[in-house]
């Protein structure tokens, strides 16, 4: 009866307790709760090593030594691992306690194992482990950087005793480490700066809160330094706080450079004064605090008078909302402010201003700093200097309509010409030795009229479009529909023109002159060819030593007489070979459409050998 509620208490305990009998450890009784423990497969009867649970090898090889040992032993927080449904592992902690059972004559029968879990414990254990790693983590970087620290950093309770100073105090001070640091601290203050301190220091300490001042404190090398003692008070509500910890930082350079900078303010503020311009600045809110003095000499309004948005109510009533609002506009974005407005003037006269301003920082913020400068004479000459620049313009325009209109108006006559002539050589006889040649003669000058006609028309027509819009062209493509153009002289005069771009295969240009140069180039090639070889002509697009695109073309022609490679200068009408027809005009025409892009044209010739344009599109 005894026996029976014995087992019953034990199968209830919340410890795990089996017995395992023999060599072979089989199972005898289990508890529910190590029933749990072991996963719930222990087959009465059945060894332990054929159904293992949870326990692993080391476990039961532990086991075996402790039942032919005869010797007990305990395992604290021993691990063991539970396979979850979703592939993860849950460990739990026990106690195992490992107990030999014997038998009358005190030989082994079995074990009997007690299992207490203690996976709270264990993890609480854990945890608390990593905190005290973590803590003398954080105390070491924080030693580290007090002591690293270009500040000096220290420590006082509420009686003003210091309790921790980091080395930098020593290093600052050139006091011995054995210094008393409650007796040395204040007299190495500035005499003029202790009584202060120590009042600011013992009141700050009084009332519970920090404090942060500044004072000369004696260096090592006997001369005074500005620094800045900044502390803050522990606190552990609602007691109040035992101790302020703090840093002193040396501040003396930054003291001196705002003093200068206060001296170099005083002196912008008397050159601002000096300036013959309207200076202001004004918040990062656009309210204008400053005027110079020129402001008031030039308005006759005081400071006070023209107020936070002075400037604006003295430009024109037509033209002070929209100054308005673009200066809104500017203080929201941070964009620079620029207009042309007409401000009124002491007398009451309007001239015309421009007013910059532009969002800086200073000491004290973000600040917008203006001026407004007059440029009425400079606009009134801009003016006038237009109306002139407009009317040469019209005048060149009616220039070129009338040479254009006239070169066109005299075709008509010239065919005029051309038919009476015709109808002459027809019709009438006259016996002459010399009328064929009289003959060519009227026929040569014809076709001269009628040549100088076209190019005087094609002169006039290029120049119109010299101020043509660029775009990216494709030079081999230009190249080659200005040679299609050209395919019946290229064929007369049997001549081959090799075309190489791939240094520069593209050019920015305008569509029209590129045309027109290639065109005249390529024209006059055909035009002066040497009688006596066929015509070659190389053109070739390269990159300068700056990275600029060239064009050259090369021929092997006649050549010219040039006066000065690198800068020659042709003129209308100049021929330098009178036996070929022409005007003259083609490289006039090609050299002024360069230069007016920006360009110039370079050119290498020998007379009888050929010549070689170099083109730079660009300088």
């Amino acid at each position: 009866m005894h026996e029976h509620q014995l087992q019953s208490i034990l199968r209830h305990m919340p410890a795990g307790i089996v017995t395992l009998l023999g060599p072979e450890l089989r199972y005898g009784f289990v508890n529910e709760a190590m029933q749990a423990l072991l996963g719930g497969d222990t087959p009465e009867g059945q060894s332990l090593a054929e159904h293992p649970g949870v326990l692993a090898a080391d476990l039961l090889e532990v086991m075996q030594q402790v039942y032919r040992s005869g010797r007990p032993y305990v395992a604290k927080a021993y691990p063991l691992a539970y396979p979850e449904p979703d592939g993860s592992v849950l460990s739990r902690y026990y106690d195992l306690a490992l107990e030999p059972l014997t038998d009358e004559q005190d030989q082994p029968q079995g074990l009997l194992l007690f299992a207490v879990d203690v996976t709270a414990q264990e993890e609480a254990r854990q945890r608390a482990h990593e905190l005290a790693l973590e803590t003398r983590r954080l105390d070491a970087r924080l030693r580290v950087l007090t002591e690293t620290a270009p500040q000096i950093i220290f420590t006082v309770d509420a009686a003003g005793a210091y309790e921790y100073v980091s080395p930098q105090w020593y290093y600052f001070t050139g006091q011995p480490p054995t210094a008393d640091l409650n007796a040395i601290w204040p007299l190495l203050i500035h005499p003029e700066d202790r009584l202060r301190v120590l009042y600011q220091a013992d009141s700050a300490r009084a009332a519970g809160v920090g404090w942060s001042f500044e004072y000369r404190m004696r260096r090592h090398d006997g001369q005074y330094r500005w620094v800045l003692s900044r502390a803050l008070p522990e606190l552990h509500a609602p007691d109040k706080p035992v101790f302020w910890h703090g840093a002193v930082t040396e501040v003396h350079d930054q003291r001196e450079l705002a003093e200068v900078l206060r001296r170099g303010e005083a002196e912008l503020r008397f050159l601002a004064d000096s300036i013959l311009q309207l200076i202001w600045t004004a918040t990062a809110e656009g309210f204008i605090d400053y005027y110079n003095q020129h402001t008031a000499e030039y308005t006759g309004l005081t400071s006070d008078e023209l107020g936070p948005t002075g400037w604006i109510a003295l430009l024109d009533s037509t033209e002070q909302a929209a100054a308005a609002r673009r200066w809104v506009q500017c203080v929201a974005s941070g964009e620079d402010y620029e207009g042309l407005y007409r401000m009124r003037r002491h007398d009451g006269q309007y001239r015309w201003h421009i007013i910059r301003a532009r969002r800086l920082a200073d000491s004290r913020g973000l600040r917008w700093f203006g001026a407004c400068t007059d440029v009425d004479d400079q606009h009134r000459l801009r003016e006038v200097l237009q109306t002139q620049y407009d009317e040469l313009a019209r005048t060149n325009r009616d220039l070129d309509t009338f040479v254009y209109t006239a070169s066109h108006d005299l075709k008509q006559p010239l065919f005029n010409l051309r038919g009476l002539f015709e109808e002459l050589r027809r019709a009438a006889t006259f016996h002459d030795p010399e009328r064929e040649v009289l003959l060519e003669m009227v026929d040569e000058a014809l076709r001269q009229l009628d040549g100088t006609l076209q190019e005087l028309a094609a002169t006039v027509q290029d120049q119109r479009e010299l101020a043509a819009p660029t775009e990216e062209l494709d030079l081999r493509s230009v190249a080659e529909e200005v040679l299609l153009g050209m395919r019946l002289q290229v064929q007369e005069a049997g001549a081959t023109f090799q075309l190489n771009v791939t240094q520069a295969p593209t050019l920015v240009y305008g569509r029209a002159n590129l045309r027109s140069v290639l065109h005249n180039l390529l024209t006059n090639a055909l035009k002066f060819a040497h009688p006596e070889r066929l015509l070659e002509v190389h053109i070739t697009s390269t990159l300068s030593e700056s990275g600029q695109p060239q064009l050259w073309v090369q021929d092997n022609g006649l050549g010219m007489a040039v006066g000065h490679e690198t800068a020659p200068t042709f003129h209308p009408f100049e021929r330098q070979h009178p036996h070929i027809a022409g005007a003259g005009v083609g490289l006039y025409l090609v050299q002024r459409i360069i230069d007016t892009r920006g360009g110039h044209l370079e050119v290498k010739s020998t007379v009888g050998q050929g010549t070689t344009f170099i083109i730079h599109w660009f300088e």
